[in-house]
């Protein structure tokens, strides 16, 4: 075979395990956790009357391109859903359902104020100029630096009252109540069976409290761990998904949810 063939079929290759572990991305889980108190955002932590976010300010709210120093920030949808819809999601036991909505794209808590975003390093994006040996072998480097790499989901959800205070408490119920798995199923998906949560330790969380877990669940055959983060900042509730693509590949990977992009959201949320 010649030697720009061969690089051709393995750039074919690649891009092909990079699609499916983005969306095997939305079948898998994990995060850390740590609690604190504090006060502040849109309806702080001792007001029932606080007022939601709606999805337009939130979409202003959310962390964007150039927020996050090292980092390309896009839309989160790219790499597919799990489900058209939230209401189509079934987890097997009710109190899981709120890591299971983590896990597959949607928002932990009863709302329609939700947008979400993808943070991943700049420096591994790959970027193909041209179709020569170099210029393929370049490209070839960049989707391995890329696949080497943790993907964020980073997400904003808001609630009218107390609804926050309520989401973060059905959050960390299902963090200690479904140690030992749950099952996610929608029509037309593959059934998705987690095996394991448990909680974490986050010495970089930031909001009036704060959550983390990992969540544990089986691809091909092998065992994969992703990391979560949910953070309350008033009426406003940021959820952090991160997920070793080099971990989805096989590879050992010791990762957690970047410290510089839930600084970068929280600062936003102030």
């Amino acid at each position: 075979m010649k030697r720009s063939s061969g690089v051709r079929t393995a750039a074919t290759v690649t891009v092909s395990v990079l699609s499916l572990a983005l969306v095997a991305g939305c079948g898998s889980s994990a995060g850390s956790d740590e609690s604190k108190n504090a006060s502040g955002g849109k309806g702080s932590s001792t007001t029932a009357a606080a007022k939601a976010y709606t999805a337009a300010e939130l979409r202003k709210l959310v962390i964007a391109k150039g927020d996050v120093a090292g980092y390309d920030v896009r839309s989160a949808d790219i790499g597919g859903k799990y489900a058209p819809s939230k209401d189509l999601v079934k987890v097997t036991d009710a109190e899981c359902a709120p890591i299971g909505y983590i896990v597959t794209g949607f928002a932990p808590g009863d709302t329609t104020s939700y947008v979400n975003r993808m943070a991943t390093p700049a420096s591994t994006e790959p970027s193909p100029t041209g179709t020569s040996d170099e210029d393929l072998e370049n490209a070839m480097n960049g989707l391995q630096d890329f696949l080497d790499s943790t993907m964020t989901i980073v997400s904003l959800s808001s609630y009218d009252g107390e609804g926050a205070q309520r989401t973060m408490k059905s959050v960390s119920a299902a963090v200690s109540g479904c140690a030992s798995g749950f099952t996610v199923s929608a029509k037309g998906q593959d059934t998705q069976r987690f095996t394991k949560v448990a909680l974490e330790k986050s010495t970089t969380a930031t909001g009036d409290e704060s959550i983390a877990f990992e969540v544990t669940g089986r691809t091909e055959g092998e065992n994969q761990v992703v990391h979560a983060v949910v953070a309350r900042h008033g009426s406003t509730i940021a959820t952090y998904y991160s997920i070793s693509l080099a971990a989805m590949a096989g590879k050992k990977s010791d990762y957690s949810v970047p410290a510089e992009v839930m600084k970068a959201q929280a600062a936003k949320l102030k």
